[in-house]
């Protein structure tokens, strides 16, 4: 299976890409789905069974992006704990909340049973640990705002790692599962229920006229009644890429040499950034799953060395004979703690968006299919006032602001340099890029196993930020607002929807 980076995650491993049905795309649709994610096929999905004629249209490949790098933890529970949610958004808030998660977890399950989903899920207990005086303090807050919200938590004794540890907590009724093997299989049933499916289709803008939206995509125009972002960013320009901040978060999947090491649980420590660990069975083989290093996307230079510390931290802990897999991934931080689900402020009331899932994306994407399928259908969702992306109001001065972040870098001067310029300003190792200095302008350089060199503009397409390189999954990653791009300029992930512009790199004959 594809993705969107150099690494290989356990969920592309013995899984291959979904294969859609014919070419031949329909003229008009009820609702179209812009991307091919865990939240676009479980709200498809709900909508094609709510009598809906929809269309998911991915610029890649089914579960390209962020499901296809998940850790895959279910939980009633998130990032955001209940005393802060609490805190912002009332006791009712956090209530609400968790009566959304618990309905998420729930209508996993339902899938899993109507559509007999082989993937590996089970419930699971979730253990939250402190293991200092102030974390201790922060676990109490933690547990005492969870049972205002309704969750059943209750301090414990025991966890299910091999760390120490002060005080414990364990949410009951947890889960975890195999994300892209129950995505796909989502897709068979939205299929055979009527539903389209369309790959290699990016969505570029649209028009709107009366209750219409005429959608351009790079196949076709498509008419539609309702069209939803579940692109984890919405693409373009609009308030809600300055409310959320893109990271990137690291995995590794270990085989243990000691089967007994295996945890039966899901555990959360309370570091900022924290680390956690859970078991999954993938064709007979037990993995250690264990994830953290977070930070800002294109902030930390050496994402090799977040590698690098997430294994020696899980080595000194467990019995390691092998790390079978590693990679990373993106999740968008909103800024005030919860996601951004409904209609996508500055667009005409049919344009809904769901994003700012925070590291929580399995449940978060299961809210949204319920709170975006009933909005549709039934033109309300109890979960829409708490989700609203609209509860973010534009700050004064904000138009000002795009456009001087967008007029910050200079236009690049010349698309055709001299190849063996470059390699004297640049001496790259193979498989390296680096930002270079060429006449003054900054250059983004790799040079490939074979020694070739691939010369880009590292100006983002999207807001006019410069994008800086990642080694761990050999993609250039923007600092502001987490657009990616492959070694050719390709848009890995949004919110940018042109290429990165290339230098063309021509040798000097004569």
């Amino acid at each position: 299976m594809q993705r969107d980076g150099a690494t290989t995650s356990l969920w592309q491993h013995n899984v291959s890409d979904h294969n859609a049905g014919g070419a031949t795309l329909p003229g008009t649709v009820d609702v179209l789905i812009v991307g091919g994610g865990i939240t676009g096929l479980a709200t498809a999905l709900l909508l094609q069974q709510s009598g809906k004629q929809c269309l998911v249209a991915e610029a890649h490949t089914l579960c390209y992006g962020t499901t296809g790098g998940t850790t895959a933890h279910l939980n009633t529970f998130f990032d955001t704990t209940y005393d802060m949610v609490e805190s912002d958004f009332g006791e009712e808030g956090a209530r609400l909340l968790h009566t959304a998660a618990r309905s998420a977890l729930d209508l996993v399950k339902r899938n899993i049973a109507e559509f007999g989903i082989d993937c590996g899920h089970s419930d699971r207990d979730g253990y939250v640990y402190a293991q200092t005086e102030k974390q201790e303090q922060q676990l109490d807050k933690t547990f005492q705002s969870s049972v205002n919200a309704g969750a059943e938590v209750e301090y414990t004794d025991t966890i299910p790692v091999p760390l120490p540890f002060r005080k414990a907590i364990v949410y009951r009724r947890q889960a975890q599962f195999h994300p892209t093997r129950y995505v796909l299989a989502l897709a068979k049933a939205f299929e055979s229920l009527g539903g389209r499916i369309v790959q290699g289709c990016r969505v570029q803008d649209f028009e709107s006229e009366g209750d219409l939206l005429h959608v351009n995509t790079s196949f076709t125009r498509i008419t539609a009644r309702w069209l939803i972002w579940a692109t984890h960013i919405p693409p373009g320009i609009n308030l809600l890429h300055f409310r959320n901040a893109p990271y990137r978060s690291y995995a590794i999947a270990a085989k243990l040499s000691d089967e007994a090491a295996y945890p039966e649980g899901l555990a959360y420590d309370l570091y900022d950034p924290y680390h956690y660990y859970r078991t999954q069975e993938v064709d007979g083989e037990r993995y250690l799953i264990a994830g953290g290093e977070d930070h800002k996307t294109a902030h930390e230079t050496n994402t090799e060395g977040c590698f690098a510390k997430l294994e020696a931290h899980v080595r000194n802990h467990f019995p390691v004979a092998e790390v079978a897999f590693r990679w990373s991934s993106q999740y968008f931080e909103p800024s005030d703690g919860l996601p951004y689900i409904g209609h996508l402020p500055g667009n005409p009331d049919n344009v809904l968006v769901a994003t700012g899932y925070s590291g929580n994306g399995m449940t978060y994407s299961h809210i949204a299919a319920m709170t975006l399928s009933d909005l549709i259908v039934k033109g309300e969702s109890g979960y829409a006032k708490l989700l609203a992306p609209g509860r973010v109001k534009p700050v004064a001065g904000f138009m000002d602001f795009v456009k001087e972040n967008a007029d910050v870098v200079a236009q690049f001067v010349g698309k055709r340099l001299k190849a063996s310029t470059l390699k004297e300003l640049a001496d790259l190792a193979p498989g390296e890029g680096r930002l270079v200095k060429y006449e003054g302008t900054s250059i983004a350089l790799y040079k490939d196993a074979g020694g070739k060199l691939y010369a880009l503009n590292p100006v983002c397409t999207h807001a006019k930020c410069v994008v800086d390189w990642n080694s761990a999954e050999r993609s250039w990653d923007c600092p502001c607002h987490g657009a990616r791009y492959d070694v050719n300029g390709d848009v890995l992930t949004g919110p940018a929807r042109k290429n990165l512009e290339p230098i063309d790199l021509e040798e000097l004959d004569s």
